[in-house]
């Protein structure tokens, strides 16, 4: 038999259906199929849930993999972000356990514009307005989303037509949720006014995300010519660029050495720093950012010899 593929199988709709049909077409490849659920604990009916993916599982001739999720949000931070965190590294380690080098995820089209849209409403910038990626790479495992291009109402014929089952999370509806509130409140009337907002989003995510490749390319060169060894930023060099450049290069710098890039940070210092004198500093989401003999540094971080 050949590699094993994964499915992230929650029990809903489109997980169901992402699930069901991967285990027919992989039956006549030769392919083993492991479906991996999450159990967060947030909700009663997750063991429900889970029971009721594994006896599809044994049904369709599945294997079937979950993992409890330990621990719970911490006060300030967000239950969904937690939850996709969490939920994502659990998959990643089911995967590779399970010797599983591609993990299938069930996101569809509507997901895809809805991304965009929250990511629009947070300030993204082209990174963010690509939403998500068709395939990703990391942690050694391929991460792909084959119906990302396919609408919601397809996957609900597929649904139908194959009588298939699955679990009705009530947590959809709870606004306290931003993509509950979108999806509720503002895309119906979104879609009555602009039938084709789905697939014009969808597109516009796509141009967005040869951007976000486009600009880390050129940040990458910038970097090269502009950073120490040791990572530090050497101002002087920094302000050659032009301000477009500096605000390019001085987001990535932040996001990999400082914890983060907020856009309160990057203003202030797009603004201060060409004119800063030794010693100033600037709070940073994991510390603190200093200024020494012309070379801005990362928190944690010595000053460069000399």
């Amino acid at each position: 038999m050949r590699d094993a593929v994964a499915v992230a199988a929650s029990g809903g709709r489109d997980s169901t259906a992402l699930l069901h049909c991967t285990a027919r077409a992989a039956r006549d490849l030769g392919v083993g199929v492991h479906a991996l659920h999450v159990h967060h604990g947030l909700m009663p009916q997750a063991d429900a849930w889970l029971a009721h993916v594994r006896a599809q599982c044994r049904r369709w001739g599945v294997v079937f993999a979950a993992t409890h999720v330990q621990g719970r949000p911490a006060p300030a931070e967000s239950v969904e972000a937690w939850a996709r965190r969490e939920r994502y590294r659990a998959l990643g380690a089911m995967a590779r356990e399970a010797g599983c080098s591609l993990v299938l995820l069930a996101h569809h089209r509507r997901d895809q514009a809805e991304t965009l849209l929250l990511q629009a409403l947070r300030g993204g910038g082209p990174a963010g307005l690509a939403a998500m990626p068709r395939t990703a790479r990391r942690d050694g495992l391929t991460w792909a989303r084959p119906w990302l291009d396919l609408p919601r109402e397809a996957i609900e014929a597929y649904v139908r037509r194959h009588r298939l089952s699955f679990v009705d999370d009530a947590s959809n509806d709870d606004d306290r949720f931003a993509r509950n509130r979108l999806r509720r409140q503002v895309w119906p009337a979104l879609a009555q006014a602009f039938p084709a907002a789905e697939a014009h989003l969808v597109a516009s995510a796509r141009r967005a995300a040869e951007s976000a490749a486009a600009l880390a390319e050129l940040a990458a060169l910038d970097a090269g010519a502009v950073l120490t060894p040791d990572g530090h930023l050497e101002v002087a060099r920094w302000t050659s660029l032009t301000s477009a450049r500096r605000a390019l290069l001085l987001r990535r710098w932040l996001a990999d050495e400082a914890g983060g890039a907020p856009d309160s940070l990057v203003q202030r210092l797009l603004a201060e720093l060409p004119g800063a004198r030794g010693g100033s500093r600037w709070p940073a989401p994991a510390g603190v950012l200093q200024l020494v003999r012309g070379v801005l540094l990362a928190p944690g971080k010595p000053p460069p010899p000399g």
